[in-house]
This record gives C-alpha cells, structure tokens and sequence, in this order.
C-alpha cells in the first residue's frame, strides 16, 4: 500500500481491526474528574467508570501536534490519508488540517489529503477499513480522496438510545423532561445528518420497537439500491443485544463484509450504556435518483 491510512479514536475501531487493516489511530482525550485518559482505553474500566462517577467524564479532541506527530512518525516514502469524524461534533477535522499544514510547511516530499467523514463510531471507522482496501488497490492519493468525499456522502449511520440519562446528564435534555420520557419507555431513534450533526428522527416506546425501527432502516436501504458490500454495528456496552439485532438483519439482508465492535469511550460517553448502531452505504444508483 503506497498511502499511510489514519482516522481518530472515535471510529471505535478495535486495535486488531487497526492492526488487521493497517490503520493508524490518533485518540482523542476522556477525562474523569482529574484522571486523563485517551479513547482507547479499556471498555470495562470506561463504562465501570461512568456507572460510579456522578458526572460525565470530558472528551476532547487530539491536538494538532498529535497529529502532527503521527505524521512525522510515518515513512515518508507514503502519501497520508486522514479521516476526521464530523466536524459539527468536534474540532478534530480543524486540528488535523492546522497539522497538514505544519507539516507541509516543512517541505516534505509526500502530500496530506484531509476529509471530514460527517459520521463518528464505526461510521467513521468503516470509512477507513474502506480507504485502505482501496489504497491497496492502487488508487492514488487523489483518487482515494475523490472516492472516500463521495462514499462519505453516501453513508447512512442510524443509532438508538436506549437510556436518556446521558443525555439528561450531559444537559442535551431537561431532567423533567427526561425523567417523564424516561417513565413512559421512550427511546430515542437518531441519525448522522447530511452535515455530519446528529438529529433525533423519531421517538418510540420500548427496545424491541426501537430495533424494529433501525431494521427498517436497512431493509428500506436494502429495496433501494444500498452498497451491499459492507455493513457494521457498534453497540454500547450491550454485547449480546447488538449481536442478536445484527443476525436478524444479515438472516434476511445478508451484507457481504460485517463488522462489530464495541462504542469507545468517546462516543459511549454520549450515547450511555444499551445503545445501538448500524452503518452502511447507499450504492452511487442510489444517489442519482
């Protein structure tokens, strides 16, 4: 492969998914009162943490100078691929560009490319397992970046919430307001929008209904021309319900490649314990309709 591939830690990929596809992580930061960590630390140490502390832990995005740093730590035989989750959720996107150009400025003699995934999790993740089949196809860096703005574009990326206290707790919503939607079993249905922003598309009552709903989603994808190459799921700390919802819609919508992993501490953070996630393409068809 002639490109470097890098994304951040919120694309929650595993590190053997990492290692497996040769992609590059630069973390992001998780902050629990004065303890620091980066997003890739252990899973059952985050959620044992957000259980116990009566606050949300901070994330933050990584500095220029960390990607700054990979960069430079990089063989500069190979151009350089990065994708940023969505930069409406966070200023990684701004941050990798202030360290391209730094690292131009230098004079050296492979090129950056930077792209603004408009998604985060295994979206995001998924992007990049994509970018480096690609890269080892032989598609140059110009291509790669052509391809990867487009397939971002066609993304769809649909989760639930299956608890509202995070979202109560991180003042995205009125504890009143929460604790009545809270009594009545609503869950909440949301979507990365075409601007990379999150919105809520819909509210249903109890879990099962809330998975009925994002299988709907892929089976509305599946009767309208979706990329069937690739799907993938993430799930928050809910190992077994995510593994059940991905074997019901690969027994009637069977996805070539799938993926599943675990929401890290970045987007755990948010979306609290019990959330579900799926993510896949609509084929350039689609697109055109």
């Amino acid at each position: 492969m002639t490109i470097h591939i890098i994304t951040d830690g919120s694309s929650d990929l595993t590190p053997e998914l990492a290692s497996k596809f040769g992609i590059h992580i630069v973390p992001l930061n998780v902050q629990f009162g004065d303890d620091m960590y980066t997003s890739d630390m252990e899973s059952k140490l985050f959620y044992q943490r957000m259980k116990e502390e009566s606050e949300l832990p901070k994330t933050s995005s990584p500095s220029p100078a960390a990607f700054y740093n990979m960069f430079k730590s990089l063989d500069a035989d190979k151009d350089i691929f990065v994708l940023c989750l969505s930069a409406t959720l966070s200023s990684t996107y701004n941050h990798a560009l202030m360290a391209k150009e730094m690292y131009e400025e230098e004079g050296h003699s492979n090129k950056v490319e930077v792209i603004d995934a408009k998604t985060t999790s295994i979206g995001l993740g998924l992007l990049a397992v994509r970018a480096t089949i690609m890269a080892k196809a032989g598609e140059s860096l110009q291509e790669l970046n052509d391809t990867m703005k487009q397939l971002a574009k066609q993304t769809n990326t649909f989760f639930s919430l299956d608890t509202l206290e995070n979202v109560i707790r991180g003042g995205r919503l009125s504890r009143l307001k929460g604790s009545v939607a809270s009594m009545l079993n609503i869950k909440l249905i949301m979507r990365a929008a075409d601007d990379g922003s999150v919105e809520m598309i819909e509210k249903v009552r109890g879990t099962q209904r809330a998975v009925k709903r994002l299988i709907d989603k892929v089976e509305e994808a599946w009767h309208q021309h979706a990329d069937r190459e690739w799907i993938a799921f993430a799930h928050s700390n809910c190992e077994e319900r995510a593994r059940e919802f991905m074997n019901m819609i690969q027994e009637s919508y069977p996805f070539k490649n799938v993926l599943l992993v675990n929401m890290g501490a970045v987007i755990g953070t948010y979306a609290g314990e019990g959330g579900l996630l799926v993510t896949f393409s609509q084929s350039d068809a689609a697109t055109k309709e």
